[in-house]
């Protein structure tokens, strides 16, 4: 098993105030890419909201091949928003692409 950092882009189509923000986040949180260490490097954040309410999450996926993990990531983002109250409609996001491999020392 490989661990990967996959970026998944979306947009929040209603309002997305801190507290929901906040949710969304502590749902994703056994998926951190903190404890990755491009995570660290980079100082990765779960979920980055723009002002246009475009918004990324990045997401620490283990897997055995890339698409795979691109795969377990969109599920786990699609999760966290359903349980936060965002449908597919509400919140559609776009496709999920590798952005990093991690390769521990």
């Amino acid at each position: 098993m490989t661990t990967f950092v996959i970026t998944i882009p979306g947009t929040f189509l209603r309002d997305a105030d801190e507290q929901t923000r906040a949710d969304i986040a502590r749902r994703l949180r056994s998926a951190d890419p903190h404890q990755t260490e491009l995570g660290r490097e980079e100082d990765l954040d779960l979920l980055t909201v723009n002002e246009d309410n475009t918004f990324s999450m990045r997401l620490e996926v283990s897997a055995g091949a890339g698409e795979e993990a691109q795969h377990k990531a969109e599920r786990t983002a699609a999760e966290a928003l359903r349980a936060a109250g965002f449908g597919a409609d509400d919140a559609p996001l776009g496709p999920p692409a590798v952005t990093g491999i991690d390769n521990p020392a």
